[in-house]
């Protein structure tokens, strides 16, 4: 049988779907529909009139994309929701742009990679809360950092100009965010805590010196509870932990570094984890300060023990057992 390749350039309110059946004839039809499910029926319905095997195609938006692959999911249709670097840079050089002409260049994009699409799968309810509240958890965190900082400087002020008013305000934004933040903590452990499979990886992966609940709770999210990583490796490089030579011939030879196509935020908490295992952990206590006097700079070890963190996470998942620290 043979299968037509649907592209979908996702917006708001609509949906913009190009058809193509091969290469040769590249895209037969470009039409649009409401961004809701009765719309993404008539889209499919449409679809099938031009074949029976359906592969929808579109880039990974978040939340403007989630009805449309929750409900290609309920229908039994195929997908991929691709990194839009991905689409991006496969497009080579190209000239203006409306969502009519993203739509059709998806759909040529999906017809001439078939053979490396792979099907999407859309994550668990449960993780999708929890990605929401981590979410949210950061915004909170990101406005209570400002508000301490603002808290620093009007109190300077304050020893010189009664600004007394403000500074208590400040004072009760930044007692409401924290309870705000403890609250979406707790509902976070107990959604972890209602499914018998994320809590069983959280509690391995929690045992790994460094790896706190919030870290855990990130990695549960992004690896979807370690389906969509089968290894270590893959994860540092997606984390923008893994290093890379640069060279070309003999005459450019760069330092080896990491990508910076990365995810910042994980990245960023790995190292607070790195930064704690340092300290706590016996084994890469010893490593940092080996590394130390060797000349190692203090952010490579740091990045060196974030990948070892990776690798014991990992580990414990795939063993039936939890860390055991070295004594």
């Amino acid at each position: 049988m043979k299968r037509v390749y649907v592209g979908i350039d996702i917006s708001e309110k609509t949906l913009d779907a190009a058809v193509c059946k091969n290469l040769k004839e590249e895209v037969d039809v470009v039409f649009q529909v409401r961004n809701n499910i009765k719309g993404i029926d008539k889209m499919v319905s449409k679809c099938r009139k031009y074949g029976k095997e359906l592969w929808f195609c579109f880039e990974h938006t978040g939340n403007y994309g989630l009805l449309l692959s929750s409900q290609l999911e309920a229908l039994g249709q195929a997908y991929s929701a691709l990194p839009p670097l991905e689409l991006k840079r496969s497009l080579g050089l190209v000239r203006g742009k409306n969502d009519k002409v993203d739509a059709r260049r998806i759909a040529i994009y999906a017809a001439s990679h078939a053979h490396k699409l792979k099907r999407t799968q859309l994550v668990r309810e449960t993780l999708l809360k929890i990605k929401s509240l981590l979410t949210y958890r950061m915004q909170l965190s990101e406005t209570l950092r400002r508000f301490k900082n603002s808290l620093k400087s009007h109190s300077i002020t304050h020893s010189t100009i009664k600004i007394e008013s403000i500074v208590n305000g400040i004072k009760d934004n930044i007692q409401n965010l924290e309870k705000q933040i403890k609250a979406v903590e707790k509902e976070i452990m107990e959604l972890i805590g209602s499914d018998d499979k994320l809590k069983e990886n959280f509690d391995k992966i929690s045992s790994v010196t460094g790896i706190g609940p919030i870290i855990a709770s990130y990695m549960l999210v992004l690896t979807n509870n370690f389906t969509f990583f089968n290894n270590p490796r893959k994860f540092n490089c997606y984390s923008g932990l893994a290093p890379f030579e640069h060279r070309s011939g003999t005459s450019i030879i760069k330092k080896t570094k990491t990508s910076r196509l990365r995810n910042k935020k994980m990245k960023a908490l790995l190292y607070n984890g790195a930064n704690s295992a340092a300290r706590y952990d016996m084994q890469l206590r010893a490593y940092y300060n080996r590394k130390k006097k060797e000349g190692k700079h203090h952010q490579l070890i740091m990045n060196n023990i974030a990948c070892k963190l990776v690798y014991r996470v990992f580990a414990v998942v795939n063993r039936e057992e939890p860390y055991v620290k070295f004594q």
